[in-house]
């Protein structure tokens, strides 16, 4: 069970064994027990690179293959970040491929109300936030759980899209001359900015996973809720939170995907759920709560997003892409089981 206190002020410390200050040279067996889950996913995804760079290395061994991973992982490793906070705490949030399509009607429906991309910004992700208050409403004062209430917001947010936008298909390319479309979906020495929204979006929620009491109360509500309760964190307040994170996330990433493609389609999100998903847990991120990193989803997050461009690459068809994300899946969570049980 993960080991937080309440120190006299009130403020969550966290004494988990989460391996800060641990040698490997001085306690291996420790030090592989605290990153157990880091072990495993950095296992797989170096196998899996080296593999397509054997396998295809007049594609891998290049930089624009790279560039192209750049630009489109962040769409649904933006969001699977915060989703990690949200599974960590023990909860799960399925509608966040619709809350992209939600946040970009605001973003379209003002943008051609004003002229201005900033404003659409902001409108986008307060919608984001909004949906992802409902959610936690839902979740958190009414009792019902994540799971069926996101699928039902799912659907939810998406037909509110669709109705509101009246099914249209918008192009953005006027959006083009804005210093914000340069500064979202630009590119920085030939790389695509939404790299590095993606890694800046990524140390924010390492911040406050690993270096702010918030995280500490996160790990606990997962491990064991009652305690957290008896230990006076705010399980209600915290979990809210992570879902309007997740809300918010989500219209972010709808936003670099419409400005990526310079189109609005009601459709935008769909095909970011498995993705998203896969990289949580393929970074070891457990389904039941308590333990996750960061890390371990940026890494899962490339290895999801490399998978498909790698089956290509090697002269495999289409077909081969589930088999293949399937395999990665397994092999990533064994190598972490593995590892836990033989130094845990």
């Amino acid at each position: 069970m993960t080991d937080t206190a309440e120190d006299p002020k009130g403020s969550v410390t966290d004494s988990r064994p989460d391996g800060r200050g641990i040698s490997f040279r001085k306690d291996p067996k420790r030090f592989l027990s605290a990153y157990a889950g880091q072990v495993g996913i950095t296992g797989a995804f170096i196998a899996l690179w080296l593999t397509f760079v054997f396998a295809a290395p007049d594609t891998f061994l290049k930089l624009d293959i790279y560039r192209a991973f750049a630009a489109t992982i962040p769409m649904f490793g933006i969001v699977a970040l915060p989703l990690t906070l949200v599974i960590v705490a023990g909860e799960i949030d399925l509608s966040f491929p619709s809350v992209m399509a939600l946040g970009m009607v605001g973003f379209v429906l003002v943008w051609e109300a004003t002229g201005n991309v900033g404003l659409a910004v902001l409108t986008a992700l307060l919608i984001g936030a909004a949906a992802g208050l409902l959610n936690a409403f839902i979740v958190v004062k009414i009792g019902v759980p994540a799971l069926v209430a996101t699928i039902g917001t799912m659907f939810f947010f998406r037909g509110l899209a669709t109705v509101l936008i009246g099914g249209r298909n918008i192009t953005l390319a006027p959006t083009r001359d804005s210093i914000l479309f340069r500064v979202f979906v630009g590119k920085f020495h030939g790389f695509p900015l939404q790299s590095f929204w993606l890694l800046l979006v990524a140390v924010a929620v390492w911040i406050l996973l690993n270096r702010h009491k918030f995280g500490a109360a996160v790990y606990v509500i997962g491990d064991n809720i009652q305690t957290a309760e008896l230990q006076g964190i705010k399980t209600g307040r915290v979990r809210m939170i992570l879902f309007v994170l997740v809300g918010v996330a989500a219209a972010f990433a709808g936003i670099l995907s419409s400005l990526f493609i310079v189109s609005f389609f009601p459709s935008v999100g769909e095909g970011q759920l498995l993705p998203a998903l896969a990289a949580v847990f393929v970074g070891g991120t457990s389904v039941f709560g308590g333990k996750g990193t960061i890390l371990g989803t940026v890494l899962g997050a490339f290895m999801i997003g490399t998978i498909q461009a790698g089956i290509v690459a090697v002269g495999l068809t289409g077909f081969y892409t589930e088999l293949i994300y399937g395999a990665v899946i397994v092999v990533s969570v064994s190598i972490h089981a593995v590892v836990q049980r033989r130094f845990g």
